[in-house]
């Protein structure tokens, strides 16, 4: 077996390849965009097709340096907190709350299909767990964090395997589901945005036509500068959140500082330039999040689902099922049944089965057609990114006694 490590700098210029052979697919599939599915996504899941032939035909196993990932996810999540102002905030003050109750109602539900779908396919203690919310709602990272307790407490000597190929397909299956799901529920109950609103990540497919040269080299270096200062704080506070010994995930960290700078700065200094709503800062955001999901995408190593059988998929089958029915019988309904509903619907998808990035990702592509939803873009990642991994934490912790 052949092992190719693929330095930063040509990983970051494949992942860029990646983005356009998905929009070039998309524009050649017209369906692929009429259900949102985000670009980055298509190529993407192309890119880790490629690995995998290159794995099974030729014996070549092909990894991606993604220390440029990780820094474009900062990226992302401080221009979301850029764009967060306190109307907004408080405007999402209700729909927050619920979104919230029904996240934490979902992953109590997540874990118990898990652990029924596992007994009647007679899956070892411990399995169950792992195919619950540590992969799905809790991702690579919480994979990575609990597959040892579950491997000692259970004797599962395989769990770090089977906990990674579940959150690495939850993540495909999230891509795929959320755009579909609001594309039916917009068309079903004639839903749009607002049209003079603008988009918070992203520029939208007409305006894109229209106004290819509204940015400038000042704007863009302006809120570059912004958003490496809110960056830069974030990562000094956290060392000092470190030291009291509560842990916060850096871009949630960065997220916070940037909302805080941009509800503060422009009330302190009203003639200064701040790049909250504007054209640069959503290019920015877009930008980061399609390489940050083009990479993730790309670096999938999806050898690692075989061996694992006809149960895991059975299993994720049953938790792609009820993700479904209740995004559409709960989620849309409790979120008010409008438009921004619809969209939060399609983020909902993309936190139950892969991780916040992919909800987000979910949502832009929406945006990008049917028009902007501040709240969705407010609320989600609040619930998402901070709120629900503290509580799920909670939750594994008594599912691991």
């Amino acid at each position: 077996m052949a092992a190719i490590q693929v330095p930063g700098l040509l990983s970051f210029t494949i992942a860029i390849l990646v983005f356009f052979v998905g929009a070039t697919l998309n524009h050649l599939f017209p369906i692929l965009t009429r259900w949102s599915i985000p670009e980055a996504v298509t190529g993407g899941m192309l890119a880790a097709a490629v690995t995998l032939l290159a794995y099974t035909l030729f014996d070549i196993e092909i990894s991606f340096a993604l220390q440029a990932r990780d820094l474009l996810l900062l990226y992302f999540f401080t221009g979301i907190g850029l764009n967060a102002r306190l109307t907004d905030l408080a405007a999402g003050g209700r729909p927050f709350l619920i979104l919230l109750v029904i996240t934490v109602a979902f992953l109590i539900i997540q874990n118990l299909t898990s652990i029924g779908t596992s007994a009647a396919l007679g899956l070892p203690r411990g399995i169950d767990i792992l195919l619950g919310s540590i992969s799905l709602i809790g991702g690579h990272g919480t994979t990575i964090a609990w597959a040892p307790i579950v491997s000692s407490r259970f004797g599962v000597t395989n769990a770090m395997e089977v906990g990674i190929a579940s959150a690495t397909l939850g993540l495909v299956i999230a891509s795929l589901i959320g755009g579909p799901i609001a594309q039916r529920l917009i068309a079903r109950y004639h839903l749009s945005g607002a049209a003079n609103e603008e988009l918070t990540i992203g520029v939208s497919h007409k305006s894109a036509r229209e106004h290819d040269d509204e940015v400038s080299a000042v704007s863009l270096l302006r809120t570059l500068f912004v958003t490496n200062i809110a960056i830069l704080t974030g990562y000094a506070l956290e060392e000092v959140i470190e030291e009291t010994g509560f842990k916060l995930p850096l871009f949630v960290v960065c997220l916070l500082v940037a909302i805080v700078m941009t509800n503060v700065v422009p009330l302190a200094a009203p003639r200064l330039p701040w790049p909250t709503r504007s054209r640069a800062l959503s290019l920015i955001s877009d930008l980061s999040l399609n390489v940050f999901l083009s990479m993730s995408l790309m670096s999938m190593q999806l050898w690692a689902l075989s061996g694992l059988g006809l149960s895991l998929i059975l299993v994720l089958g049953a938790q792609t099922c009820v993700t479904v029915i209740y995004i559409l019988f709960v989620v849309f309904p409790a979120m008010g049944r409008n438009y921004d509903a619809a969209v939060i619907s399609a983020g909902f998808g993309g936190i139950a089965l892969g991780a916040t990035p992919t909800a987000i990702a979910n949502m832009t592509a929406v945006t990008k057609i049917h028009g902007a939803s501040s709240m969705a873009f407010i609320i989600l990642p609040l619930v998402s990114a901070f709120f629900i991994d503290l509580i799920n934490a909670a939750v594994l912790g008594y599912l691991v006694q």
